[in-house]
């Protein structure tokens, strides 16, 4: 065998070794590396509803605007509580008069000799002042719920963020705790990695993770939690509130997906979060030695 002959056995042997060793490596890579493409970003989305019913006649917001905590969202016609207002007012001025009047029969009727007045009718003249009282205290209370009732024809925002899928307009009705809007809270932004079950014993909460968006921006944070549960299809639960069994079993068993919260830590500057993204999550795994030395 010539020289030449050996160099090329020994060059493609080089080569073979080569490709099963970075094969196993990327293999080993793909099974066995925290990573997953199903990643999504998150954010608590608030549905701000009336807590009055009414006519809507002001929508001062507009679709996709930042909105600060506080600022008006919708206004309802607060014509029918500002009479609602003014009737409870007009109950508790009565109300006082009432008791006033009640109070003084009670104090003149104290004061008078006991041969004048029975027991009985100091009795009555006192109970009835003690009934005038509750009837004005009552009073108060319904004015403070009229007052509280006009109050809220002011629909607020109850967080910093931003108004999405605005379907709300001036001339519509709103009725009392149904949703009209929504707030995405622009302070509550996370990711949820959908981890395969195989890949769980790699990941400890706190580890560093990597999200790449689609559009190829990056996202730094840490693992934040582990969901303990997710929905077993295979195993719902019947009428009778016992486990229905699936009579079939498929034999290609899938890893279940496990879903991993992820905290935010840093955004590159240009990066526009919205609910819904996807992207590509890299949980980078701490040493044993360092993740026991953070515990």
């Amino acid at each position: 065998m010539t020289l030449k002959s050996v160099f090329s056995v020994l060059v493609t042997l080089i080569i073979l070794v080569a490709a099963v060793l970075i094969g196993r490596s990327l293999w080993t890579h793909y099974m066995d590396s925290p990573w997953t493409r199903d990643g999504r970003v998150r954010a608590e989305v608030i549905n701000v509803a009336a807590d009055v019913s009414g006519l809507v006649v002001e929508v001062p917001v507009r679709d996709n605007q930042a909105v600060k905590k506080g600022d008006l969202l919708m206004q309802i016609d607060p014509a029918h509580y500002e009479i609602a207002v003014q009737q409870a007012e007009a109950l508790v001025a009565s109300r006082k008069a009432t008791l006033d009047m009640r109070r003084l029969n009670a104090k003149r009727r104290a004061a008078m000799d006991g041969r004048v007045v029975s027991r009985e009718s100091l009795d009555d003249a006192s109970n009835t002042a003690a009934a005038a009282e509750a009837d004005y205290q009552q009073a108060q209370a319904s004015l403070a719920a009229a007052r509280l009732n006009l109050e809220r024809t002011r629909v607020l925002a109850p967080v910093d963020g931003y108004v999405t899928n605005l379907q709300v307009y001036a001339g519509d009705y709103a009725r009392a705790g149904e949703a009209k809007l929504a707030v995405v809270d622009r302070n509550s932004y996370w990711i949820y990695g959908y981890f395969e079950e195989t890949k769980l014993p790699h990941l400890r909460v706190g580890d560093p993770v990597e999200v790449q968006l689609m559009s190829g921006q990056q996202i730094k944070g840490h693992v934040d939690s582990i969901a303990r549960a997710i929905y077993d299809r295979d195993n719902p639960q019947s009428r009778e509130l016992i486990a229905d069994v699936n009579p079939t079993f498929n034999w290609v068993r899938l890893a279940q997906r496990i879903p991993v919260r992820i905290h935010i830590d840093e955004v590159a500057d240009g990066v526009l979060l919205s609910a819904g993204m996807t992207g590509t999550v890299i949980v980078h795994p701490r040493r044993e030695d360092n993740a026991e030395t953070a515990q």
